[in-house]
């Protein structure tokens, strides 16, 4: 399995279908911010989670669309009566991609402690374009 880990990272639900991990994408493959978690509860339920440190719900925005769960944050505004004397907390924009398996539902997506957390569940029938609000935790 520690081979093919670089594939299992990037696709979630496939585990049910062996040759489907090859289908894993990610737009930078190279990039690792912001860091992130894929979690496997039962056999049915999935999280995907995100740190965004620094970022609230109006920053966030989970879409899924054409099996590809997208997941982009960018700091909207900053208050301009704050001046920051260090800054070690990244807040730059970003952009994840996941690739879902047909049958993969996102259910949710909720903000807390500075933690963005998807919750997919593996379903019988799904496709089409789905906006995923984001909740304050």
């Amino acid at each position: 399995m520690s081979r093919m880990a670089p594939l299992f990272h990037q696709s979630v639900g496939f585990d049910r279908f062996a040759d489907l991990f090859e289908r894993a994408w990610r737009e930078d493959a190279n990039s690792t911010y912001p860091p992130y978690d894929i979690e496997k509860h039962g056999s049915c339920h999935y999280r995907i989670v995100v740190a965004a440190a620094g970022l609230d719900e109006h920053d966030l925005e989970v879409r899924r669309e054409q099996g590809v769960l997208r997941i982009a944050g960018q700091r909207r505004a900053q208050d301009p009566a704050v001046v920051l004397v260090h800054q070690g907390i990244a807040r730059r924009a970003f952009r994840l991609y996941f690739r879902l398996a047909d049958r993969i539902e996102v259910r949710g997506a909720r903000l807390a402690r500075g933690l963005l957390t998807v919750e997919l569940e593996y379903l019988p029938e799904h496709d089409g374009v789905q906006l995923i609000p984001v909740m304050p935790g």
